[in-house]
């Protein structure tokens, strides 16, 4: 196997060109378009500003309480309770958030996981041919999803993970409601971090609003990560990430985070075949809170084209 030959630079090499096929599969398997095709679309919204940091290239790594939406088989490695919360601002006031909650559980031998998701559109001017600077009344959009995941290692080095998910839309006064499900892997060699993850999610039945039905956004993802340097002072992670979106061409992602002392972190990333953004970048700190907890905060920058930029924060904490 390549994680135990003696020629430094062949172990290097080989699992970076893993990595590489990692990003090149989907793209091999797929290749159509179907741009607009599905509702819901508030579920693909990144929920992590330390994902997003790295290109969210995650699903190999997300080893917090965000593996709840990049992975749930991540879930496997947490070791105590963890509590998450994200806000992010988009352009013309949208707002969306997340919170998020996990802990192992011994006697099922596993972890649970539960998320709240919302985005909130507020108060906009109801406008008309007739109005076009506003007819004085308001109306307002609002997406909810509710999610339970249970992760459990298969083996020492491999874990799966389950979500469900309970999806309710709300525009003015029309309402959809449906469900949907994620399923997750994650192997883990024991070589360097160097770990490969395969994922699907969003796979439910079609919902309806107005008489009117529309699929979910499925998504097929397949990532890997590997560190490039290890040392107790410094860490530096490199990610990537094929993903084949059932709406979509298919999408790549590469990311890059760097820890100093484990408390300091920096973060680069890029988003390839994506309709506007592409570029971001983040970082993050770490306080420890005794012995068995420390706090979390990350933030993360996002271009998002002629929507210029999209700013997320997000606060964790371990006990």
């Amino acid at each position: 196997m390549f994680w135990t030959s003696k020629i430094s630079g062949r172990s290097v090499m080989l699992p970076v060109l893993a990595l590489l096929l990692c990003l090149l599969l989907p793209g091999m398997v797929f290749g159509q378009a179907k741009v607009g095709t599905s509702g819901a679309k508030f579920l693909d919204i990144g929920i992590s500003a330390r994902a997003m940091g790295m290109g969210e290239a995650y699903s190999a790594i997300a080893n917090d309480v965000s593996a709840i939406y990049y992975n749930p088989a991540g879930l496997t490695q947490l070791f105590s309770r963890e509590a998450m919360f994200t806000h992010i601002d988009y352009p013309a006031d949208v707002k969306f958030d997340f919170a998020g909650i996990a802990f192992p559980v011994e006697q099922i031998s596993g972890v649970i996981g539960i998320g709240f998701y919302s985005l909130n559109t507020g108060d906009i001017n109801l406008t008309t041919y007739a109005n076009p600077t506003g007819t004085g009344e308001t109306f307002q959009a609002l997406d909810y999803a509710a999610s339970l995941t249970y992760a459990r290692g298969l083996t020492e080095h491999f874990s799966l993970g389950l979500t469900f998910k309970y999806i309710d839309e709300r525009f003015d006064n029309e309402t959809a409601r449906g469900w949907a499900a994620d399923i997750g892997t994650l192997y883990d060699t024991g070589y360097r971090g160097f770990k490969i993850a395969i994922s699907i999610v969003n796979f439910g039945p079609d919902m309806k609003m107005i008489q009117q039905g529309y699929p979910l956004p499925i998504n097929f993802k397949f990532g890997s990560s590997f560190n490039l340097v290890e040392s107790p002072d410094h860490l530096a992670v490199f990610a990537l990430e094929g993903a084949h979106p059932s709406d979509n061409l298919e999408q790549y992602n590469a990311g890059l985070e760097y820890w100093y002392l484990d408390k300091f972190s920096i973060r680069a990333g890029n988003r390839f075949n994506y309709d506007s953004d592409g570029f971001t970048a983040g970082g993050g700190l770490k306080w420890p809170l005794g012995e068995a907890s420390e706090v979390r905060v990350d933030y993360s920058y996002q271009d998002f084209g002629f929507l210029r930029e999209v700013h997320r924060f997000t606060m964790a904490v371990a006990f």
